[in-house]
């Protein structure tokens, strides 16, 4: 996957959908934060993250305060 990412060219203001239907007010030199690749489809909301649930983890804490009697203990 990382070698198709390499591969992949630069985006360029002439290949961004603003631009290729005379949307775009910015005059750049390189594409802005809002660049979309023209489809011949059109435009398409941007990729959003996965969501991944956490599995389950510790039901105890890896540490913790002392008990009122350990205190005593320690301090006695």
């Amino acid at each position: 996957m990382s070698k198709a990412r390499a591969k992949a060219k630069k985006p360029s203001c002439e290949e961004c959908y603003f631009r290729c239907n005379m949307l775009c007010a910015l005059a750049l030199d390189e594409p802005c934060s809002t660049f979309r690749p023209d489809h011949p489809e059109g435009l398409r909301p941007a990729r959003q993250l996965r969501f991944h649930f956490r599995q389950q983890g510790r039901t105890t804490a890896a540490w913790a305060f002392p008990n009122a009697q350990e205190q005593a203990a320690l301090h006695s």
